[in-house]
């Protein structure tokens, strides 16, 4: 697949005003390119959307092979997510960053938990709590500037949510990952496991259900972003039931923070904590949904132009490519979905994208997107 050479005219988003720009070599100008393809003229464009936390390699039960995984990226792909987040896979997935048709793809390695404490086959397991530094650092290698720790999990011993780590190991490790040059994020349900990732330093939250007002100042303080993957947390009934019989504390605290989730993500949201959308994909939740948390963000507060950035132009920007939130940037990668209608009027519009342009490249728009 290569790049070509394309004028494109609509309002680009977050913007309000028509603008022109033009494609070649895989990166956007603002100035008109010699024999320029017209595509599009009139309509609204939106930089690709993001989705932050996603799984490309794992399955409902556990890995996959690097085919199945190529669909998973292309399915994301279709519904016009041109940027992921590898939230850690069991796999080595970075074959896939080769391929020019799938979308960009950013890897957090492989997650970090302790023996019997996550799902099985998933994680590296680490019998001794001491090996983390070493075991982040490692990642930090292997990854794009990102390291995935599992935060808290069932303690069958306790029959409720613990931390894994302690908190002084947790400060060591996030050390050790910056001082590779990489971020990390955390799985993390319960208030008692939020507490330590904070004072540890991390920088980003995964699903975060039990922020409370003292964590969301820390976190809106410091700038420490949260992808609370809502479309997720909706199965925390389920699973509550499913371990009710053995463990009932556990599915009573899973229940509390599954009613909880709206107000205190809102209240995060409120605060100022940079939250951006991930959909959780590639376990329990299919691909290709990003739209759905798109919409699950708006339910519990957030305008629509602003869940729209989350998970477009201030996602880009939060993982390092230009957000274009100011206009055209002149070399800014060319990764965009068009649509006939303004989606910030109604959020279905984003079901329906009417261009994909991806490194440059415009792909086929499926009939069924």
């Amino acid at each position: 697949m290569t790049g070509g050479r394309y004028h494109l005219r609509g309002v680009l988003l977050p913007g309000d005003d028509e603008v022109d720009l033009w494609v070649a070599d895989g990166v956007l100008h603002s100035s008109p390119v010699p024999d320029a393809e017209p595509i599009m003229d009139g309509g609204f464009l939106v930089p690709g959307l993001v989705d932050a936390h996603c799984h490309v390699g794992l399955g409902p039960h556990g890995a996959v092979d690097l085919d199945e995984a190529a669909i998973q990226a292309e399915t994301d792909r279709d519904t016009g997510t041109l940027l992921i987040r590898d939230c850690g896979v069991p796999i080595d997935n970075s074959p896939l960053q080769d391929r020019a048709d799938l979308p960009r793809i950013i890897r957090a390695g492989t997650h970090l938990a302790r023996p019997r404490r996550y799902l099985p086959h998933i994680s590296v397991e680490l019998d001794n709590e001491e090996q983390l530094p070493d075991a982040v650092a490692l990642q930090a290698k292997r990854g794009d500037g990102w390291v995935k720790l599992i935060g808290d999990w069932i303690d069958r011993d306790a029959g409720d949510l613990r931390p894994l780590w302690s908190d002084a190991v947790l400060a060591e490790a996030v050390a050790a990952a910056h001082e590779h040059g990489a971020r990390v994020t955390a799985h993390v349900f319960s208030a008692d496991a939020i507490t330590g990732l904070l004072a540890a330093g991390i920088d980003c939250l995964e699903h975060a259900t039990g922020v409370t007002d003292e964590s969301i100042e820390e976190m809106a303080r410091r700038g420490v972003a949260l992808v609370p993957t809502l479309i997720n947390i909706g199965n925390f009934p389920d699973i509550a039931a499913r371990g009710a019989a053995r463990f009932p504390t556990y599915a009573a605290h899973m229940r509390a923070l599954y009613d909880g989730h709206r107000g205190r993500i809102g209240a995060a949201i409120d605060a100022g904590v940079p939250v951006y959308t991930g959909t959780d994909a590639g376990s329990t939740v299919a691909h290709g949904r990003i739209v759905d948390e798109i919409a699950a963000l708006h339910a519990i507060g957030m305008s629509r132009a602003d869940a729209i950035g989350a998970a477009s132009w201030r996602a880009r920007g939060w993982l390092g490519l230009p957000d274009m939130a100011g206009g055209v940037v002149d070399g800014a990668p060319a990764d965009l979905v068009g649509y006939d209608a303004d989606p910030r009027a109604d959020l279905e519009v984003l079901r329906h994208p009417s261009r994909l342009l991806l490194r440059g490249a415009l792909l086929p728009v499926p009939p069924a997107v």
